[in-house]
């Protein structure tokens, strides 16, 4: 069954772009989806809110913060310092407006927290400084009569990302008091939407904790989409905090965090931005995102580690991680309109980076040290050495896509090949069977560069090779705690954004039990924790379950200044999508694509997204105790993807039926499954054992 390829693509409109869209934050006219592309039942698992404006659902005691009762309500308020906390169910973020009756005269105090164990009379960290003395401290509204009043929180002091709001009191007159009404909180992230549960992409499958942490990481990303005059003020305050920078132009962008750092960070994007095309879809904040770093790209041709009003500098990783950004835009929006405009920048960021690679090694020299927040940096680190080698091949089909007739695509895949040969060479630590951090002699084996080995590549799954990405894969197992893996290039700290890669790595070699126990035990157990959100995907914390990342390596942070929604941290949105369900796009707006599923100890499971193609979906279902299964998938016509059929669970040989009709002289053996290539349209294929 085959179809024509499609002679030419369709580029992306988009569902509301920035000359179109006046941002709902100001004038209430979104512009973007105004329906979920796939309703069904997995739509309860949404946590975004079915509005724009939001009450918190109960109020807890400031001492135990245990329920006191349900909100709306009572709640008065006595007695300097004085306090009720108001929950929100699930992280949410903007500007709140208090409507109250005051005996007396005083402050209504406002303090913020994601974090159940930071609840108290002062935020949690937002802007890195210590508290207290420091840091963000608590807003006020001063009030000098009694009577009915209304405060609203001012724009500056935007609160992008919490759960918790502690109303409190202070006053020198015993007979103060303070009665809330009314608290009401207006949205403000994804600020062309008006409708937040307009999702474009979908998961369900039978696993609860899995649907919720699909979810989880989907309503991560949309807080993180965020209006573009919204960004964490640099330099930040000694006290308080302000959201008021400037992050790039448009409407909307992508930033790294809810409460912080509020600012472009391409390295979280590497995860963020393949997450955010199969859940939410919103790639317009993606596109200006990516253009703020083409707009500061610097003259040497590097591009900034951070966007706009960070704009920190010297990250050779993080500038790959732009160009990786730049390839992942274009393969889901066709956008040739960007790739144009920007194509002769790309260059230079392309020479600038391959400059850096120096023989007889042919290995890349790291001199921007700057990173994720691993330990050790630069040389030959094989980190970033991997980054490079997806950097070129991935810059082989940009080339190819803009039309480049100077080979360059060769240029580019030649380099990959001989960068893979030398890290396989000089980085490759046989007796261990894992790759060092560094072409030098180190014991250190780090999660991050030997994860992304197995995912991009530099260890094909069919070569010579292959041995060593199952080895790495059972080395990367040695890292793991009960509640996730510790990262040996940062000690005592487990970062959801590098095991993000670790699933992916399991998953690209077929490893799937593996990858399936670590979102359960690292997302999993995050969605489980009593001082948690309970709705979104956490920056990192610590082996001993503490959420003070980084601080065990001696940072002066308070240990609130991690973040609990962080698009970096999303991985699993992606891969339960592209490898458990199995469907992902090859071709720019998914032209081509494949299908190949991964039961796993799943019964069912089925994903979906859009392109301005079309919708694609596809799903399975294991019957009869694993002697059969059934497979389905529905893509817009005129594409042609790649269907692999998996061995049967029973591990049984099988007879395949395609459309209801046999499909001839075809059958999954015990050990190896089907693959053909097939069309669009809406088929289903049903395995049986012989």
């Amino acid at each position: 069954m085959r179809l024509v390829r499609p002679v030419t693509l369709t580029a992306l409109v988009g569902f509301g772009t920035s000359a179109q869209a006046q941002s709902c934050w100001e004038n209430l006219t979104c512009t973007g989806p105004l329906d979920a592309a796939f309703p069904g039942e997995w739509s309860t698992n949404i946590f975004a809110p079915s509005s724009r404006t939001v009450a918190p659902t109960s109020i807890l005691s400031l001492a135990n913060t245990s329920v006191i009762s349900a909100w709306p309500g009572s709640a008065h308020i006595a007695g300097n310092g004085s306090a009720l906390v108001f929950d929100f169910g699930k992280e949410v973020g903007g500007l709140a407006t208090i409507t109250y009756t005051a005996q007396g005269s005083g402050a209504l105090g406002l303090a913020f927290s994601e974090a159940n164990n930071y609840i108290g009379l002062w935020s949690d960290s937002s802007n890195g400084k210590f508290a207290p003395g420091g840091g963000d401290g608590a807003i006020y509204d001063n009030f000098t009569t009694a009577g009915n009043h209304t405060y609203t929180m001012d724009k500056a002091h935007l609160r992008g990302g919490f759960r918790y709001l502690t109303l409190f009191l202070i006053t020198n007159e015993t007979s103060s008091t303070i009665d809330i009404n009314t608290i009401s909180l207006e949205i403000g992230f994804q600020p062309t939407w008006s409708n937040l549960q307009a999702y474009q992409g979908y998961f369900h499958s039978s696993d609860d904790d899995l649907n919720k942490i699909w979810y989880s990481g989907a309503y991560t990303l949309q807080t993180n989409a965020v209006p573009v005059d919204t960004g964490r003020w640099v330099p930040t305050l000694a006290v308080g905090w302000a959201n008021n920078g400037s992050l790039s132009n448009g409407t909307t962008v992508i930033v790294d965090g809810a409460k912080r750092d509020r600012a472009v960070w391409p390295g979280d994007m590497g995860v963020a931005v393949p997450a955010t095309f199969v859940s939410i879809g919103d790639l317009d904040s993606v596109a200006n995102a990516l253009q703020t770093m083409y707009d500061h790209q610097n003259h040497d041709g590097s591009f900034p580690e951070a966007g706009p009003p960070l704009l920190q500098q010297s990250s050779d990783t993080y500038h790959m991680w732009s160009m990786i950004g730049t390839y992942n835009y274009v393969l889901y929006t066709n956008d040739t309109v960007f790739l144009t405009k920007n194509w002769d920048r790309y260059l230079h960021a392309m020479e600038f980076i391959y400059a850096k690679v120096h023989q007889p090694s042919g290995l890349l020299n790291v001199t921007g040290i700057r990173d994720w927040a691993r330990w050790q940096q630069g040389f030959n680190n094989s980190e970033a050495n991997m980054i490079l080698y997806h950097t070129l091949q991935t810059g082989a089909d940009l080339a190819s896509w803009h039309g480049d007739t100077t080979g360059l695509a060769d240029t580019y895949r030649s380099r990959a090949v001989n960068l893979s040969a030398a890290i396989n060479q000089y980085c490759w630590d046989a007796p261990f069977g894992a790759f060092k951090d560094n072409a030098t002699n180190t014991s250190l084996h780090p999660q991050d560069a030997n994860s992304m080995a197995v995912y991009f590549g530099v260890v094909p799954a069919s070569s010579s090779l292959s041995s060593r990405g199952q080895s790495i894969s059972s080395r990367l197992l040695e890292n793991w705690t009960p509640i996730g893996a510790e990262t040996p290039e940062l000690p005592n700290n487990i970062s959801p954004f590098i095991s993000s890669f670790e699933i992916q790595a399991h998953l690209t070699i077929g490893q799937t039990d593996r990858a399936l126990d670590l979102i359960r035990r690292t997302w999993g157990w995050y969605l489980h924790n009593p001082n948690g959100t309970g709705s979104t995907v956490i920056e990192g914390y610590l082996t001993n379950g503490s959420f003070g990342y980084r601080n065990s390596r001696g940072y002066s942070y308070d240990d609130s200044y991690v973040s609990h929604a962080h698009g970096w941290s999303a991985g699993p949105t992606s891969a339960l999508t592209n490898y458990i369900v199995g469907l992902s796009v090859t071709g720019r707006l998914g032209s081509t694509w494949t299908l190949k599923p991964q039961f796993g100890d799943l019964e069912h499971a089925q994903a979906g997204f859009v392109t301005s193609l079309g919708k694609f979906s596809a799903g399975w279902n294991i019957t009869n105790g694993g002697r059969s299964y059934s497979l389905w998938w529905n893509v817009p016509a005129g594409t042609i993807g790649n269907v692999t059929l998996p061995t049967l669970p029973s591990g049984k040989t099988g007879k395949v039926s395609i459309d209801g009709k046999s499909f001839k002289n075809k059958s999954v053996s015990k050990t190896n499954g089907l693959t053909f290539e097939v069309g669009g349209g809406n088929h289903s294929i049903v395995v049986v054992s012989k």
